[in-house]
């Protein structure tokens, strides 16, 4: 089943929906990207005139099952901006909260090109497939992974891959870039002194290009433990297309386990 067959029922009215999600559940809870793409598709529904989004902040409190009840309010509109917070509700109950900040474009007064990407991933037709029937099911149902790093990375708790979406085709790219952009799982991985579930508690993106592409649907996405003690990690995430240009740079407190 598509993404968008999945997202369908949605309008952000505050109308309780079932959506066929069970290739996007990773455990009990719909899968961060996803649970995030519905919170985001119920805003541009319940409002469609929003210029481009250019940032938003996601919590995630607690599991989001297939039934949910989007309710999106305006919090701000404003001549450039405006800003727009959606809850997803189980049982009556916030199971994510967030807020999505819309804006139109605007003369530049700053300009600033993000770097490239540093060291270079190991090129895409001599990258090694990854997760192969293993792993959660979000990922065995929807990503082709391969290796964009030396194995065990560069010595620091970092991860890097190569992902491709499988399908997606009739998202629209900043929808694709919320779906993919929570894809890896916490750079403290690689610090771990023993195996352990981890979880990601909420995400802050930045989307330096709203309209993205990519050349045949590779992306790369990274995850890096900044700091980790006392059972959590601070996690920077980003994501480059096929040519190494950074389109999203994100925020995240992941819970460590174990």
């Amino acid at each position: 089943m598509s993404i968008s067959a999945m997202l369908e029922p949605i309008a952000g009215n505050g109308e309780t929906v079932t959506l066929p999600a069970d290739e996007w559940m990773q455990g009990r809870t719909l899968y961060g990207g996803a649970s995030a793409l519905v919170a985001y598709t119920a805003a541009v529904r319940a409002f469609p005139d929003l210029p481009p989004l250019r940032s938003a902040q996601v919590a995630f409190v607690a599991p989001v099952g297939a039934q949910v009840t989007p309710q999106a309010k305006l919090i701000r509109q404003g001549r450039n901006v405006t800003q727009v917070q959606v809850d997803l509700l189980v049982d009556g109950s916030p199971a994510l909260t967030s807020f999505w900040l819309f804006g139109a474009d605007r003369e530049a007064n700053a300009v600033h090109a993000a770097q490239t990407i540093e060291p270079a991933p190991i090129p895409i037709d001599e990258a090694e497939p990854l997760m192969e029937g293993r792993g959660p099911a979000f990922i065995q149902n929807n990503y082709e992974l391969r290796r964009a790093a030396p194995s065990g990375g560069n010595g620091g708790p970092v991860v890097r891959r190569w992902l491709r979406l499988k399908g997606g085709e009739d998202l629209d790219p900043t929808s694709r870039l919320i779906l993919i952009g929570d894809t890896m799982p916490p750079g403290a991985m690689r610090a771990m002194q023993r195996p352990g579930p981890v979880s990601s508690m909420n995400w802050a993106i930045n989307l330096l290009d709203p309209h993205a592409e990519t050349r045949d649907g590779w992306w790369i996405a990274e995850t890096s433990s900044e700091h980790a003690a006392h059972g959590y990690s601070s996690e920077r995430l980003r994501l480059w297309d096929a040519d190494g240009r950074l389109v999203t740079i994100g925020q995240q407190a992941a819970a460590i386990f174990g």
